[in-house]
């Protein structure tokens, strides 16, 4: 009886794993110069424990860091006109939610 709990904790744990390495790369990583380029052309507006803008960002993998981020959480005074995050602005129109990367690529003319 105990080599069968063991061995179903084993498999168990082997299906979690697998499972959080397709998660992990199901956003193929974008170069990091799209996302540079992205990031001078834009401002993404998000906020502490939003999953939409943590959805939004993981799009991005390691290059991340190099968007324009404002969180709204931190950085309130630069948020007054924000009502939902994630927000992107682009040549001042404003784009509300998750928005794949090939259309911040064609909205901020980045390919």
């Amino acid at each position: 009886m105990k080599k069968r709990g063991w061995v179903t904790i084993i498999i168990i744990l082997a299906v979690i794993i697998l499972a959080v390495m397709i998660m992990s790369k199901s956003h193929p990583e974008t170069s990091k110069e799209i996302v540079e380029c992205i990031g001078e052309n834009s401002e993404l507006y998000i906020q502490l424990g939003c999953s939409a803008c943590q959805t939004q960002e993981e799009m991005f993998g390691d290059n991340s860091q190099y968007l324009n981020i404002i969180d709204c959480w931190f950085e309130k005074e630069k948020c007054g006109k924000i009502e939902y995050t994630p927000t992107w602005i682009i040549k001042g129109e404003k784009y509300v939610g998750v928005q794949s990367i090939s259309t911040l690529q064609e909205l901020t003319g980045c390919q």
